[in-house]
């Protein structure tokens, strides 16, 4: 078994790189190998551009979608994000490791989707959802926030994770993936916003990398998030049910 950790944190000693290096040691505990995408260290550039391309399609204007689809059938994907997809196609299971910020992921990550999920190649018309380029893998996000558990939920003042999470998940379905369920890290709390007493904060955090690493192990007995596939839309796209 192989994990890959798609890890976006632009600072390494924070808990988002706790999570990180919990998770690597506990899938090594399990006897898989693992590797970690860093993309602030790793300098990634979220912005998909024709810079990128070498071997332009349409050099007068670009077009993302024409670009992508011409790079993967002239075999000139940009090297970046060649080693990406060969990190998710070597991997059994793959975690999005991210702080919520602004209600969603770090820019730098929705710009990793859309560089890396190559039109043309890693989905088509026909090739996504549960026909998914990556059908077979399994994906899981784990979150960070700063406020504490009891402020999220609908209609609350956090707002509602299953919402806000959506996007990123929905995307990894769109992709072929089997989303298990997301761990999240509630009151990672500092830099002016405060809800417990520091001594108390640390021992909860600490407890909650090992609540992580249970949360891993136990992987196999999760059943994964159902979303709509296939089956369920008429020809127009239109749910059926």
């Amino acid at each position: 078994m192989h994990t890959h950790i798609v890890h976006a944190h632009p600072e390494p000693l924070s808990y988002n790189g706790a999570l990180t290096r919990a998770a690597e040691t506990q899938m090594k505990r399990q006897g898989a190998t693992v590797t970690t995408s860093d993309l602030y260290g790793a300098g990634f550039d979220p912005v998909e551009a024709g810079r990128h391309y070498s071997n332009r399609a349409e050099p007068e204007r670009f077009v993302p979608l024409a670009e992508q689809r011409h790079a993967w059938r002239s075999d000139t994907v940009p090297e970046d994000i060649r080693t990406e997809i060969s990190n998710l196609e070597r991997a059994d299971l793959v975690i999005l490791q991210f702080p919520l910020w602004w209600h969603g992921p770090p820019a730098i990550l929705k710009g990793w989707m859309d560089r890396v999920f190559m039109n043309g190649g890693l989905y088509t018309s026909r090739m996504r959802y549960g026909a998914g380029y990556f059908k077979g893998r399994r994906a899981l996000v784990s979150v960070t926030t700063g406020a504490p558990r009891a402020a999220f939920g609908p209609k609350s003042r956090g707002g509602d994770f299953e919402t806000m999470l959506w996007p990123v998940q929905y995307s990894m379905h769109y992709m072929g993936f089997a989303v298990l369920p997301p761990f999240i890290s509630y009151g990672v709390q500092g830099h002016g916003y405060s809800y417990e007493d520091r001594e108390t904060l640390e021992e909860r955090l600490s407890g909650n990398l090992g609540n992580w690493a249970l949360h891993l192990s136990k992987l196999d007995d999760a059943e994964r998030l159902r979303f709509p596939d296939w089956p369920d839309w008429d020809e127009d796209g239109r749910a059926t049910g």
